[in-house]
């Protein structure tokens, strides 16, 4: 980590009058393992660096920012990225916003997000995984006739951000997954399922968890039907509540509240969702598979605050986004690697915990729908308009049990409406990589369109 951070701050020394420089170099190293049949049918062992570069110059209209990258920290690589940068600055259009992080004073948490595990498991163990964890769901029930796919990653990676305007970072995080696809079938029809485990290191992967979870979803699908058009409460399970979470916090970027594309926007101390709804953004948690030390800046991430008890209170911000509205960056930036840009963003959403589990929580429904996935959410969700139609797979819930499997159907509301209707969170918190962690959520009034 350290031969990055020297290597960034000579580039610094680079720097002319009248600009600042920010760069952020990158490197790690992650494997990819996929088995069929018994036997490994792709794997990959790669290591990777990068260098991103920002220059930013002073114009009469405000400042200039060009960026470049290359996938390379090559002496003569890192010379053409800092030229370039500089040539895509002379041609950026000038902006009275545009502005690099500078320090305030918020210290960086102590976060451990590095097991070396990953780094020291032989190969082959890494292998047998994956092919266990096929073995296991081909023998597991009699209805699977396939597996798509079984599959084992890992990676670790270390991260710089540094510049003239006084911001040194760095950080490290390590991550390894199991996952698998299964088809079962019942002579007439095909269902998938999926399953997936997910930890810091190899040995935090639970494969049984993963087979089992895959061979459940696609087995109790089989003879899904229709289900009538009716307006009934609906259940989300831990991955579609977090799909629906993370939808909800893209609404919650200060730069869309900005530019009029969210449906948040003039809302700050008004009631936008039921009094259960506590919704955080902590990247200080290292339960999060996105926790973080710094943000896309560079910054100290920190806890923030959105919706507290179902009034909205706070918004993400990035350095640009907040002087932008006229308040100061939340440690919120997040950039896309090397080729990316900040950007004010969650990464490690979490809803308060209910105190109910998922089989209380159906009892409760009584009657109902149970949504297991969606589909069409990027073309069915708006987060301008907020309106919320998307496909879903699940099964119906009949006296407080689940009963028949239901697919070829639409559930739709909006989200303001959604987030005012929810009526029980659950307890069951399931840690996934994505931005958002989830736990089942109930919604009463929602619209089911389907025979």
């Amino acid at each position: 980590m350290s031969t990055l951070i020297e290597r960034a701050e000579r580039i610094l020394e680079s720097a002319q009058s009248g600009e600042e420089i920010e760069v952020f170099l990158s490197s790690g190293v992650d494997t990819e393992i996929q088995a069929y049949q018994g036997a490994i049918e792709n794997l990959s062992t790669a290591s990777s660096s990068g260098i991103g570069i920002r220059v930013l110059r002073d114009g009469a209209a405000g400042a200039q920012v060009g960026t470049a990258w290359s996938g390379s920290l090559d002496a003569d690589a890192i010379d053409d990225v800092l030229r370039e940068a500089r040539d895509n600055a002379r041609f950026a259009t000038e902006d009275e916003y545009l502005a690099f992080a500078r320090p305030d004073g918020v210290e960086p948490v102590r976060l451990d997000l590095v097991d070396r595990s990953v780094q020291s498991t032989p190969l082959d163990e890494k292998i047998a995984m994956a092919i266990e964890l096929e073995r296991l769901v081909r023998a597991g029930d009699t209805r699977i006739r396939q597996v798509d796919s079984a599959n084992y990653s890992d990676y670790i990676a270390e991260a710089v951000i540094v510049s003239s305007a006084g911001i040194k970072a760095a950080y490290e995080r390590s991550g390894a997954y199991v996952s698998v696809e299964a088809i079962a079938s019942d002579g007439s029809n095909d269902q998938t399922g999926w399953g997936l485990s997910a930890g810091r290191a190899p040995g935090d992967l639970n494969i049984t968890e993963a087979a089992d979870d895959a061979i459940s979803r696609a087995t109790r699908m089989l003879g899904a039907v229709k289900a009538p058009s009716q307006r009934c409460t609906a259940v989300f399970d831990p991955r579609s509540a977090a799909t629906l979470l993370a939808i909800v916090g893209s609404a919650l970027s200060g730069e869309a509240v900005n530019y009029g594309r969210s449906f948040f926007a003039n809302r700050i101390g008004e009631d936008v969702a039921s009094p259960l709804f506590t919704l955080v953004d902590d990247p200080t948690d290292k339960r999060h598979f996105s926790a973080s030390v710094f943000d896309g800046e560079g910054l100290a991430c920190r806890r923030n605050v959105l919706i507290e008890g179902g009034q909205l209170k706070a918004f993400v911000y990035d350095t640009v986004s907040a002087k932008r509205a006229g308040t100061t960056s939340t440690g919120s930036a997040v950039r896309g690697g090397i080729a990316g840009s900040p950007s004010a963003g969650c990464r490690a959403l979490q809803l308060a915990t209910g105190d109910l589990d998922q089989a209380e929580i159906f009892r409760r429904v009584g009657n109902g729908i149970f949504v297991e996935s969606l589909t069409g959410v990027h073309s069915g969700v708006n987060p301008i308009s907020g309106d919320f139609s998307v496909g879903v797979t699940g099964l119906m819930i009949r006296d407080g049990e689940l009963a028949e499997p239901v697919r070829e159907i639409t559930v739709a509301s909006t989200l303001q409406r959604m987030l005012l209707d929810i009526v029980l969170v659950g307890n069951d918190v399931k840690w996934l990589p994505s931005s958002a962690a989830g736990q089942s959520l109930a919604i009463e009034g929602i619209a089911v369109s389907g025979s």
